[in-house]
């Protein structure tokens, strides 16, 4: 997550604070269309998995809390085993 937070701080340097767990980056406007690909592309890194933009929604992105749970909880749990 902190790999997240980082990007999304060097995209809006003029946030004094990293985002909280379930500050809404959508509606703060902290990840904006120009840059959504690359947020994806982080995200794929960070997964290690593809993401289907068919099987996913702008919800799925809304919250630092819904991005761990949607793309990262999988991966922690794999690695647990």
């Amino acid at each position: 997550m902190q790999q997240i937070a980082e990007w999304i701080r060097s995209k809006n340097p003029e946030l004094d604070r990293e985002p909280g767990p379930q500050d809404d980056l959508i509606e703060a406007r902290l990840i904006d269309s120009l840059d959504f690909l690359e947020f994806i592309y982080l995200l794929e890194s960070v997964s290690g998995q593809v993401i289907d933009l068919q099987q996913v929604s702008i919800d799925d992105f809304r919250t630092l809390e819904r991005i761990e749970q949607r793309f990262l909880t999988q991966r922690t749990e794999e690695a647990a085993r």
